[in-house]
């Protein structure tokens, strides 16, 4: 089906144009537009994050090198870097936000929970954020402090799934647990903070919409026993209590019981406090949770080293979050097509033969879907011979 066709091209299939068209007519796009569309900025926006492309000048040039075969690969005519810089700094950047929410809800529903160890039927979700430095210089918006200019990009991660759920960019000086009051609980969902987010205000409106909450507790923690529950302290819990917060005013911010567990890690050799409003997983099972929260910190770490989002090819504040919401819906174009082509390898092995292969003619399954030759075992011709 694909002989022939670029693999950028193939790549390009995994995209619902129908849904993007909707969504640029909600916004009108395409208003006073002849020739380079919606559609071609964010193909040519996906190719740079693809091809890890370094400066507009370096992408445009790479475009413009291939200009014979822009029809097949979709970027349409006059792909300029003064049209392409346009496009950025004046379109809607809600377009492409709304358009990686699509991919990401697909991408959810086609990946599997990856080496998830508890046997837990709710979504598990992890929310942090991580700040990007600008050159304030440059980025004039962007204030943070007096000489440094920053971006803080919030995210709820889905942990089974290792896809981002949700993003939320936001000027790096706001503090992250403002961050939570933008969020859509899901009743009988877990959610796992650091103790950056302890406000009990904002947890208490988590557990009056009947969601749950893992935290760790601050050094500070003021409150009063209730009942200590038994604990298997051979697996490092060291308390497992009810408690009630003391205080006047947290105790106004969550009036309810909480559930206060100490955790000693032998990895580590660090000892953890965490609260949660959820009475019926074991402490272990609650400190586990804790523990999948790095995985949004891999996240961070992930499109930070392999997608483009630290150097930006535009300098308005449209066109930087363009490129991240167009990071993001890159990322989970690799993990729709990991999961539909059933492929063995990791989102960062596609990412890295996708890079090297854009303009050849192999298809895309034949790529992705090879042996590790890396780990191949050679026979034993030392057994016995029957015949």
């Amino acid at each position: 089906m694909n002989h022939g066709k670029y693999v950028f091209a193939q790549i390009i299939e995994f995209l619902p144009q129908r849904v993007f068209d909707s969504i640029v007519s909600k916004y009108n796009g395409n208003r006073y537009v002849k020739h380079f569309t919606c559609w071609n900025q964010l193909l040519c926006m996906i190719f740079g994050q693809l091809g890890n492309r370094q400066s507009l000048s370096d992408l445009v040039l790479c475009i413009g090198a291939h200009s014979k075969k822009a029809y097949h690969l979709g970027f349409g005519q006059n792909v300029s870097k003064n049209n392409l810089a346009k496009a950025n700094e004046r379109r809607d950047w809600r377009i492409y936000a709304e358009y990686a929410y699509h991919l990401i809800g697909r991408a959810r529903e086609l990946s599997l929970p990856e080496n998830f160890e508890l046997t837990i039927e709710s979504k598990v979700y992890a929310f942090d954020a991580t700040v990007i430095d600008l050159c304030l210089n440059i980025f004039w918006w962007a204030k943070f402090r007096k000489t440094k200019g920053a971006i803080k990009l919030h995210t709820l991660f889905d942990v089974k799934t290792s896809i981002p759920c949700f993003i939320h960019i936001t000027e790096a000086a706001i503090h992250e647990v403002n961050a939570m009051d933008v969020l859509s609980y899901e009743v009988g969902s877990f959610y796992v903070f650091d103790r950056g987010y302890v406000d009990y205000d904002r947890l208490y409106t988590i557990h009056r919409t009947g969601a749950y909450f893992v935290v760790r507790a601050k050094s500070n923690l003021n409150f009063k026993r209730q009942y200590s529950f038994r604990c298997d302290k051979d697996k490092g819990v060291r308390c497992d209590q009810s408690v009630l917060l003391a205080g006047f005013y947290v105790s106004e911010d969550y009036p309810d019981k909480l559930r206060r567990i100490k955790f000693y890690d032998e990895e580590t050799e660090v000892e953890f406090v965490f609260l949660t409003n959820n009475f019926e997983l074991s402490a272990v099972d609650i400190a586990l949770l804790y523990k999948y929260r790095w995985r949004v910190e891999l996240f961070f770490k992930w499109i930070k080293q392999h997608l483009k989002i630290l150097s930006f090819w535009g300098i308005s504040e449209n066109a930087v979050k363009i490129q991240v919401y167009c990071a993001i819906a890159t990322y989970a174009l690799v993990a729709i097509i990991k999961a539909q082509m059933k492929s063995p390898l990791s989102n960062y092995e596609i990412l890295q033969i996708l890079n090297m292969s854009l303009l050849d003619k192999t298809p895309v399954k034949e790529l992705i879907n090879k042996p590790n030759l890396q780990y191949f075992k050679e026979p034993i011709y030392n057994q016995l011979k029957f015949f």
